[in-house]
């Protein structure tokens, strides 16, 4: 089968995120098909980006085929981010009257925060006789209009909404990481027969090989915290705003008397503001230390005692989460404390952790406690359940095994033998 994966922010594990196209796309030529995946030059979410000399650059990754499309730089959510997507939308019609002679899709996935790209994919499925599958990341134009506070009749969310209701019309398939987002998809046009969820996950050469050890400076600063005697709780992950890190300071200064520590490993925009509280209020539980190589973070979760996720109290996560870090938690086989109020919870589907409700530093204080006063055997069996769930239901090669199966598109050996009977 010959697969099209438009990703306007796909990467690579040298590219930095987002990295759930590459993966699937390395198990669907495990499987033997022939994948291409379309994506953007620039993208504010990757770590190194692509100088591109040409309209579309064409590079080969760990035997997966990307075609970048040459995009204008931008910082934040303005004008800038708007021209990067329209130029981007444009490109993908470009690598269509670029490839069509030569390679014809059996399906084409769009796969992109916003609708906008079922527009030039729709056209390369119709045209290509494809299967078209929508995969949802996010809810566009809903967030802008809850979140950012947007008037459903700016033109921009009105165009966004047209678009939405455009892909759930049209596509085939509609792929969900948000679980809980069906019921909203049907009020958009969509058939409930169209639905399924296909989560994001991990992967298994991460854990199995290929792993490095943690810095210096964070082995050191783990080494003389456990000779110490305290409880680490730790965190591997974004210091932005939806990480809610700074419901867990309240807590930590909560817990600041006892023997329980914190361990923040990562960067992000709210770090400096979150480092600065830490010593106003002289929180010596708390410790920030550096990101590290994705390759290090398994060996570094296994090194505290418990782990914690926290979110804000965001209407729009009645649809659900997936977090990938949350998925990474539960493969170190700790136990987790997870303070969430979306549609979903997975630390309670998984019964590996203590689920409590969002921005209750009290409440989550007060699971730390609890996990604390466990036995080892008792949060390694939370541990364990964890590992387990997320084997069975998030380990790529699942993932990638329930997306071909809702693709109803024959062989591409089968197709041309059938038009040629025709």
């Amino acid at each position: 089968m010959r697969i099209l994966y438009i990703n306007h922010y796909a990467g690579s594990p040298w590219h930095g995120m987002e990295f759930r196209p590459y993966y699937l796309a390395r198990k669907w030529l495990e499987a033997g098909h022939d994948v291409r995946i379309l994506a953007a030059s620039f993208s504010h979410v990757r770590n190194v980006n692509v100088e591109a000399g040409r309209s579309i650059v064409e590079e080969e990754i760990d035997g997966v085929r990307y075609y970048w499309c040459r995009t204008p730089k931008y910082d934040g959510n303005g004008i800038g981010r708007f021209i990067n997507i329209l130029v981007f939308l444009f490109g993908v019609f470009r690598f269509y009257f670029h490839t069509r002679k030569d390679w014809r899709p059996d399906v084409v996935i769009a796969s992109s925060t916003y609708p906008l790209d079922m527009l030039p994919a729709a056209y390369i499925a119709k045209r290509s006789r494809a299967e078209l599958v929508y995969e949802v990341h996010d809810l566009w134009p809903l967030t802008q209009i809850e979140l950012w506070g947007m008037s459903r009749w700016h033109p921009f969310i009105m165009l966004l909404q047209w678009a939405e209701d455009f892909a759930y019309s049209r596509a085939d398939a509609v792929v969900s990481m948000l679980p809980c987002a069906k019921d909203y998809m049907v009020t958009r046009g969509m058939e409930p027969s169209k639905f399924v969820t296909i989560p994001n996950g991990i992967v298994l050469d991460d854990w199995n090989s290929g792993r490095t050890p943690i810095p210096a400076e964070h082995s050191r600063k783990l080494a003389d915290l456990r000779a110490n005697g305290y409880f680490i709780v730790g965190y591997a992950g974004s210091h932005g705003h939806a990480n809610a890190l700074d419901v867990v300071l309240s807590a930590a200064f909560i817990l600041r008397k006892e023997r329980v520590a914190f361990v923040f490993v990562g960067d992000g925009t709210e770090k400096s503001a979150l480092v600065e509280r830490a010593i106003n209020e002289e929180l010596e539980n708390v410790h920030f230390l550096p990101s590290m190589q994705k390759t290090a973070i398994p060996n570094f979760l296994e090194d505290c005692n418990c782990l914690i996720i926290a979110w804000k109290n965001i209407s729009m996560y009645r649809f659900g989460i997936s977090p990938n870090k949350l998925f990474d938690y539960m493969m170190a086989g700790k136990a987790i404390v997870e303070s969430t109020g979306a549609g979903n919870a997975p630390v309670r589907q998984a019964d590996c952790g203590l689920t409590v409700e969002p921005e209750n530093p009290a409440a989550i204080a007060e699971a730390v406690r609890t996990l604390k006063a466990m036995s080892a055997g008792e949060r390694e069996r939370l541990g364990a359940n964890g590992r387990a769930y997320v084997l069975e239901h998030h380990e790529y090669g699942v993932l990638a095994k329930q997306f071909l199966d809702i693709l109803r598109t024959p062989p591409a050996n089968a197709r041309v033998e059938t038009e040629a009977v025709q």
